[in-house]
Protein backbone atom coordinates (compact mmCIF):
# COMPACT_ATOMS: atom_id res chain seq x y z
CA UNK A 1 0.00 0.00 0.00
CA UNK A 2 1.39 3.42 -0.86
CA UNK A 3 2.12 5.98 1.86
CA UNK A 4 -0.47 8.56 0.71
CA UNK A 5 -3.25 5.98 0.71
CA UNK A 6 -2.19 4.67 4.14
CA UNK A 7 -2.27 8.22 5.55
CA UNK A 8 -5.74 8.73 4.06
CA UNK A 9 -7.04 5.55 5.68
CA UNK A 10 -5.54 6.53 9.06
CA UNK A 11 -7.01 10.05 8.79
CA UNK A 12 -10.45 8.68 7.86
CA UNK A 13 -10.28 6.24 10.79
CA UNK A 14 -9.27 9.03 13.20
CA UNK A 15 -12.10 11.25 11.92
CA UNK A 16 -14.60 8.41 12.32
CA UNK A 17 -13.40 7.73 15.87
CA UNK A 18 -13.64 11.44 16.75
CA UNK A 19 -17.21 11.58 15.45
CA UNK A 20 -18.12 8.43 17.36
CA UNK A 21 -16.62 9.72 20.61
CA UNK A 22 -18.25 13.13 20.15
CA UNK A 23 -21.63 11.42 19.86
CA UNK A 24 -21.05 9.92 23.31
CA UNK A 25 -20.19 13.22 24.97
CA UNK A 26 -22.27 16.19 26.06
CA UNK A 27 -24.06 18.05 23.31
CA UNK A 28 -22.11 21.21 22.59
CA UNK A 29 -23.81 23.70 20.32
CA UNK A 30 -21.98 25.05 17.30
CA UNK A 31 -22.02 28.54 18.80
CA UNK A 32 -20.76 27.79 22.29
CA UNK A 33 -20.44 31.50 23.08
CA UNK A 34 -24.20 31.96 23.11
CA UNK A 35 -25.34 28.83 24.91
CA UNK A 36 -23.73 26.47 27.40
CA UNK A 37 -24.60 22.81 26.96
CA UNK A 38 -25.03 20.60 29.98
CA UNK A 39 -24.23 16.92 30.04
CA UNK A 40 -24.14 15.73 33.60
CA UNK A 41 -27.64 14.53 34.48
CA UNK A 42 -27.04 13.58 38.11
CA UNK A 43 -24.65 16.42 38.94
CA UNK A 44 -26.92 19.40 39.02
CA UNK A 45 -29.61 17.92 36.87
CA UNK A 46 -29.24 19.86 33.67
CA UNK A 47 -29.05 16.66 31.62
CA UNK A 48 -28.13 18.00 28.19
CA UNK A 49 -30.27 21.14 28.38
CA UNK A 50 -29.04 24.52 27.21
CA UNK A 51 -28.25 27.47 29.44
CA UNK A 52 -27.78 30.92 27.92
CA UNK A 53 -24.27 32.35 28.32
CA UNK A 54 -25.87 35.42 29.92
CA UNK A 55 -28.26 34.48 32.71
CA UNK A 56 -30.00 37.84 32.53
CA UNK A 57 -31.46 39.82 35.41
CA UNK A 58 -32.62 38.38 38.71
CA UNK A 59 -36.32 38.59 39.62
CA UNK A 60 -37.32 42.16 40.50
CA UNK A 61 -38.45 41.29 44.02
CA UNK A 62 -35.15 39.72 45.15
CA UNK A 63 -33.75 40.99 48.49
CA UNK A 64 -30.04 41.75 48.40
CA UNK A 65 -28.16 40.02 51.23
CA UNK A 66 -27.36 42.45 54.05
CA UNK A 67 -23.94 41.02 54.90
CA UNK A 68 -22.97 38.17 52.56
CA UNK A 69 -19.78 36.19 53.17
CA UNK A 70 -18.81 37.03 49.56
CA UNK A 71 -19.82 40.63 48.73
CA UNK A 72 -20.34 41.82 45.16
CA UNK A 73 -16.95 42.01 43.44
CA UNK A 74 -15.43 39.15 45.46
CA UNK A 75 -13.24 36.68 43.60
CA UNK A 76 -14.15 33.08 44.49
CA UNK A 77 -13.42 29.54 43.39
CA UNK A 78 -16.47 27.45 42.53
CA UNK A 79 -16.95 23.97 43.98
CA UNK A 80 -20.37 23.48 42.34
CA UNK A 81 -20.76 20.97 39.51
CA UNK A 82 -23.87 22.40 37.84
CA UNK A 83 -22.07 22.87 34.52
CA UNK A 84 -19.21 21.03 32.86
CA UNK A 85 -15.94 22.69 33.86
CA UNK A 86 -17.47 24.59 36.77
CA UNK A 87 -15.59 22.85 39.61
CA UNK A 88 -12.43 24.84 40.33
CA UNK A 89 -13.39 27.74 38.05
CA UNK A 90 -12.65 31.22 39.33
CA UNK A 91 -15.64 33.50 39.47
CA UNK A 92 -16.63 37.06 40.31
CA UNK A 93 -19.67 37.64 42.52
CA UNK A 94 -22.13 40.00 40.80
CA UNK A 95 -25.06 39.55 43.22
CA UNK A 96 -25.82 38.11 46.66
CA UNK A 97 -29.37 37.47 47.91
CA UNK A 98 -31.30 36.28 50.94
CA UNK A 99 -34.09 33.88 49.94
CA UNK A 100 -34.99 30.20 49.93
CA UNK A 101 -33.26 28.21 47.21
CA UNK A 102 -34.49 24.89 45.82
CA UNK A 103 -33.20 21.90 43.89
CA UNK A 104 -36.10 20.72 41.72
CA UNK A 105 -37.09 17.78 39.53
CA UNK A 106 -39.04 18.78 36.41
CA UNK A 107 -39.95 17.75 32.90
CA UNK A 108 -39.29 20.52 30.36
CA UNK A 109 -42.32 21.99 28.59
CA UNK A 110 -40.40 21.45 25.33
CA UNK A 111 -40.43 17.68 25.86
CA UNK A 112 -37.78 15.23 26.88
CA UNK A 113 -37.22 13.29 30.04
CA UNK A 114 -37.33 14.24 33.68
CA UNK A 115 -34.50 16.52 34.81
CA UNK A 116 -33.59 15.65 38.38
CA UNK A 117 -31.94 17.77 41.05
CA UNK A 118 -31.73 20.96 38.96
CA UNK A 119 -29.78 23.40 41.11
CA UNK A 120 -31.00 26.03 41.77
CA UNK A 121 -34.34 27.83 41.63
CA UNK A 122 -35.12 30.62 44.10
CA UNK A 123 -38.43 31.28 45.87
CA UNK A 124 -39.09 34.21 43.52
CA UNK A 125 -38.91 31.88 40.48
CA UNK A 126 -41.75 29.64 41.66
CA UNK A 127 -45.30 30.66 40.75
CA UNK A 128 -47.47 31.52 43.76
CA UNK A 129 -44.75 30.39 46.20
CA UNK A 130 -45.59 32.91 48.91
CA UNK A 131 -43.02 33.87 51.54
CA UNK A 132 -42.67 30.64 53.52
CA UNK A 133 -40.11 27.94 52.77
CA UNK A 134 -41.67 25.14 50.68
CA UNK A 135 -41.38 21.58 51.97
CA UNK A 136 -39.48 18.88 50.13
CA UNK A 137 -41.87 17.02 47.83
CA UNK A 138 -44.11 20.05 47.21
CA UNK A 139 -45.48 20.21 43.64
CA UNK A 140 -44.89 23.66 42.08
CA UNK A 141 -44.91 25.50 38.76
CA UNK A 142 -41.63 27.13 37.70
CA UNK A 143 -41.39 30.74 36.58
CA UNK A 144 -37.68 30.58 35.75
CA UNK A 145 -36.04 30.64 32.34
CA UNK A 146 -32.56 29.28 33.15
CA UNK A 147 -32.88 26.79 30.30
CA UNK A 148 -35.23 25.91 27.47
CA UNK A 149 -38.52 24.40 28.63
CA UNK A 150 -38.17 25.47 32.25
CA UNK A 151 -40.58 28.43 32.40
CA UNK A 152 -44.06 27.10 33.15
CA UNK A 153 -42.91 23.53 33.84
CA UNK A 154 -44.47 21.47 36.62
CA UNK A 155 -41.83 20.58 39.21
CA UNK A 156 -41.29 18.90 42.56
CA UNK A 157 -39.09 20.34 45.30
CA UNK A 158 -36.23 17.88 45.87
CA UNK A 159 -34.54 19.86 48.66
CA UNK A 160 -33.94 23.39 49.80
CA UNK A 161 -31.54 25.70 51.62
CA UNK A 162 -31.61 29.12 53.20
CA UNK A 163 -27.94 29.82 52.47
CA UNK A 164 -27.08 33.11 50.80
CA UNK A 165 -27.45 32.56 47.06
CA UNK A 166 -25.20 34.24 44.50
CA UNK A 167 -25.07 35.30 40.87
CA UNK A 168 -21.58 34.91 39.39
CA UNK A 169 -19.58 35.55 36.24
CA UNK A 170 -17.09 32.82 35.35
CA UNK A 171 -15.34 31.07 32.50
CA UNK A 172 -15.33 27.28 32.12
CA UNK A 173 -14.08 25.15 29.26
CA UNK A 174 -13.45 28.31 27.19
CA UNK A 175 -17.03 29.52 27.64
CA UNK A 176 -17.74 32.82 29.41
CA UNK A 177 -20.87 32.79 31.58
CA UNK A 178 -22.28 36.08 32.88
CA UNK A 179 -24.97 36.48 35.52
CA UNK A 180 -25.04 32.72 36.15
CA UNK A 181 -27.92 31.92 38.47
CA UNK A 182 -27.55 30.41 41.06
CA UNK A 183 -24.66 29.30 43.30
CA UNK A 184 -25.19 28.86 47.05
CA UNK A 185 -22.57 29.90 49.58
CA UNK A 186 -21.40 26.34 50.33
CA UNK A 187 -20.52 25.93 46.62
CA UNK A 188 -17.87 28.66 46.72
CA UNK A 189 -14.52 29.18 48.42
CA UNK A 190 -12.37 32.29 48.74
CA UNK A 191 -9.80 32.47 45.96
CA UNK A 192 -6.38 31.85 47.44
Amino acid sequence: MNTARARGIVAAGALGMALLLNGCSADVPADSNSTAAQGHGGHGGHGGADHPADGGPVPADMAAAASPRFPVGSQVTLTADHLDGMVGARATVVGAYDTYTYAVDFTPTTGGGLIEDHRWVVQEEISDAGDERLADGTEVRLAAAHMDGMDGAAARIARSTDETVYVVDFEADGMKMTNHKWVVESEMQPTS
